[in-house]
């Protein structure tokens, strides 16, 4: 598209354009690149893949080198005991306080994705959770099936879990993949249709909460550990959800604090408007107090949140979320794990605080199916 183009469009759709247009470039490069390592001859790609880079040189928004250089002999690399890796970016939702938004459109090669979770396995990760975007629009679920068939069979990981807004699983998938999957975890913010369409939830004649209900049985089914996540936001922080979470039983019900991401839901960089969506500790606070006799509950306010995680990108860098904003390290199969990890800014401390490790193999949940 013409630059001229762009310029007279709506800033809202330059951005967008512009998105899928860097997620199409980059997919481009990543299938050239391989031909650059076994080549006889060395190849020189004219155009970068954005936010890639081969060795060291830093991402553009990483700080300066000498600064990177100095905090890596400092601190030592934690462990990445739990991770989340969100493979893609794209979504059929459009829920308006998303933090990992539709920015580009691309996904590793499946080797290569399955090359870089061995790498994490081998840095001593147990967990690994699969997430998006909607982790089963990729090929319509086979790529995050064929993934976490990988990791339970070939890397023996004790836990493999999967956050979906449940819309697209069918019972096929389970039939194929349920074996394999320790925990799905399927998004839920309301028990009242209208507001799950005010938060973007909607999908036409689609019932988001019927739909819930429908995945729960499939998860006894299939034995497959059921779980909630909520984010707790302006349109149903004043909500009752006890009879309709004490019904579901989950094994978790994990209730997160609506959060500001800058250059995600927040910024003139962003593609979604999350401030609308925001509330108080106190609002918070008092939507986890109505709740209190749901055993299964697991509060996050934005403290506890930010720098809990460590969180892979779907080139596998790890985000740093320190400042409020996403900072790309280095790849891990550029640099390896211990490398990129150490600018995760990833506070294990917070991780434990706030639950992180838990019973999370269904092997020992002893769950009545």
């Amino acid at each position: 598209m013409h630059l001229g183009v762009l310029l007279r469009l709506p800033l809202a759709l330059s951005r967008v354009v512009l998105a899928a247009l860097r997620g199409r470039l980059g997919a481009l490069c990543w299938s050239l690149a391989p031909l650059s390592l076994h080549l006889p001859l060395p190849l020189s790609l004219p155009l970068s893949l954005p936010g890639w880079r081969r060795g060291p040189v830093p991402s553009p928004s990483a700080p300066p080198a000498p600064h990177r250089q100095r905090e890596q002999r400092d601190e030592a690399a934690p462990t990445p005991t739990s991770v989340n890796y969100h493979f893609t970016r794209q979504c059929n939702y459009k829920c308006g306080f998303c933090f990992h938004t539709a920015k580009t459109s691309f996904v590793l090669p499946l080797e290569e994705a399955k090359r870089g979770l061995e790498m994490l396995k081998e840095a001593g990760m147990e967990k690994i959770n699969f997430s998006g975007g909607e982790p089963f629009l990729q090929d319509r679920g086979e790529f995050v099936g064929q993934l976490v068939q990988f990791c339970k069979e070939e890397l023996k990981l004790p836990s493999v879990s999967i956050v979906s807004n449940g819309s697209l699983i069918r019972e096929r998938w389970f039939k194929k993949y349920g074996k394999y999957l320790d925990i799905l975890a399927i998004s839920c913010d309301s028990f009242n249709e209208e507001v799950n369409v005010l938060i973007g939830r909607g999908q036409g004649k689609k019932n988001h909460v019927e739909n819930l209900h429908k995945l729960r049985q499939w998860c006894r089914e299939y034995a497959v550990a059921f779980k909630i996540n909520s984010v707790i936001n302006r349109f149903n922080v004043e909500e009752d959800m006890n009879e309709q979470i004490t019904a579901l039983n989950p094994v978790r019900w994990k209730v997160f604090q609506c959060l500001l991401i800058e250059g995600e839901n927040s910024g003139d960089d962003a593609l979604r408007e999350a401030e609308k969506f925001v509330i108080s500790d106190e609002d918070f606070e008092q939507f986890l107090d109505r709740h209190r006799d749901i055993s299964c509950l697991v509060p996050e306010s934005n403290q506890k949140m930010r720098d809990s995680y460590l969180i892979l990108d779907e080139y596998m860098r790890f985000l740093n979320c320190r400042n409020g904003r996403k900072e790309p390290s280095n790849s891990i199969l550029d640099v390896g794990v211990e490398a990129a990890i150490k600018f995760s800014g990833f506070d294990e401390k917070m991780f434990l605080k706030r639950g992180g490790k838990y019973v999370w193999s269904k092997a020992d949940m002893k769950l009545d199916w």
